[in-house]
């Protein structure tokens, strides 16, 4: 008797999925749309049936009717923030108040770099623009002054990518990975390598370690935001040895002049939220950080973790500053001729990257992007190894060799004349 009932089950069963009944929405009859797209591009049509919106949506929903065959391509409409903003309204105001619907303006503040780069680099998204094409659609202010470069945005699309748009992919931890890399940002690798990455990613299941979403988008929020922003500045500061140090840097980054004033470069700086200059916004932060420590931390234990990276900061701020005004001191005497930024002269202009003309100020803009940006980072990431070999002591042995190279270039100059 039981194996007769078992043989009706899968007979109905199978009676069931040949007769179509109780078939989901996604497993209905192919629009025209995919029936095309299945020969021109199936992983599309295949990613899209495996997503959760298959089963309210169709391809016009996104893309709009106009395009209706080959030879009318052109006139399908590529989604924009305001498309997704349709369904997720309070996604979509969250991560508009966040930092990552900013990603364009950093780029646009670097004088000149976008026109110096190959148009591959830029308007093929090769090069920075891969990732900092965030903030492009929608946002006419924001957009406009690199929108040449650009044909489309992405935005949401960065983190639920298309055409499944799922929401299990943008919670895993890999979903950062692409952006957060690498030379300047290796949040990943920090990540990956510390205690809380080998937590969770050898018992994904038990959840034990937290992931990147769990710390920066805590309840899902998408806002995504920081206590120190990227550039790990704030204005004012109390500890006023620390603010020696950051007025050198804030004017080597042309935010400051040589007087210590501010100039027209620091409505970028709040335009793009790069630094945090008020006291009660980056408190703030940091009180909303300190929140999720203490889901699995005892509040004292995060405090005090919390601090000693603020210390790093510091620490690296300290040789930093001593970089940046030797190299100051080249420009000064003229023993460096150009002049990269008339404003805060005799500061070098670090927001220029690698577009310069001595090894001495390549060295300098290494220090800036890669080792004081690794010191802090992974004292924030809890991974000691970056922190120190990646980052502190990169830029204690980099300032060594600075000024053996000021020694000699002043030789040099003082030969030549």
């Amino acid at each position: 008797m039981v194996r007769k009932g078992i043989y009706l089950l899968v007979a109905v069963g199978f009676l069931f999925a040949v007769l179509g009944f109780g078939a989901s929405p996604a497993m209905a009859k192919p629009s025209k749309c995919e029936t095309c797209h299945a020969k021109v591009t199936p992983g599309i049509v295949k990613d899209f049936n495996r997503g959760k919106m298959a089963e309210e949506l169709t391809c016009a929903d996104c893309h709009g009717t106009a395009h209706t065959s080959a030879a009318d391509a052109s006139k399908a409409v590529l989604p924009t923030i305001s498309t997704c903003k349709k369904c997720h309204s309070k996604q979509v105001k969250q991560y508009m108040s966040g930092k990552h619907s900013l990603g364009l303006l950093p780029v646009m503040a670097f004088p000149g770099f976008a026109h110096k780069q190959p148009k591959a680099f830029i308007a093929g998204q090769k090069g920075c623009n891969g990732c900092h094409n965030l903030g492009i659609t929608d946002q006419k202010v924001r957009g406009n002054a690199l929108r040449k470069y650009y044909k489309y945005g992405m935005d949401c699309q960065n983190c639920h990518t298309r055409h499944a748009f799922s929401k299990k992919e943008a919670l895993q931890p890999e979903a950062c990975n692409s952006c957060h890399t690498g030379f300047d940002h290796a949040q990943w690798e920090m990540w990956f390598h510390s205690k809380h990455g080998a937590a969770y990613v050898t018992d994904r299941k038990a959840h034990r370690g937290p992931t990147c979403q769990d710390c920066h988008m805590a309840n899902g929020d998408h806002r995504v935001m920081t206590a120190w922003g990227f550039l790990a500045l704030r204005l004012p500061e109390s500890d006023k040895e620390w603010m020696g140090y950051r007025v050198t840097i804030l004017q080597a980054l042309g935010v400051l002049d040589k007087n210590g004033k501010p100039t027209k470069r620091l409505d970028v700086v709040k335009a793009a939220n790069l630094a945090r200059l008020t006291k009660e916004g980056w408190e703030k932060e940091r009180n909303r950080m300190l929140k999720v420590c203490e889901k699995c931390h005892s509040s004292n234990f995060a405090k005090e973790n919390l601090k000693n990276a603020d210390q790093m900061i510091k620490a690296a701020d300290k040789i930093f500053a001593e970089a940046i005004n030797l190299v100051a001191g080249l420009y000064k005497d003229g023993i460096i001729k150009k002049k990269t930024n008339q404003a805060t002269f005799p500061y070098p202009d670090l927001l220029t990257f690698y577009e310069v003309n001595t090894p001495i100020e390549e060295k300098l803009y290494e220090m800036f992007m890669d080792y004081r940006m690794k010191t802090y980072q992974a004292a924030f990431h809890v991974m000691p190894d970056y922190t120190t070999w990646y980052g502190y002591a990169k830029l204690k042995e980099t300032l060594v060799e600075m000024k053996e190279m000021a020694k000699q270039m002043r030789l040099n100059a003082k030969l030549k004349k």
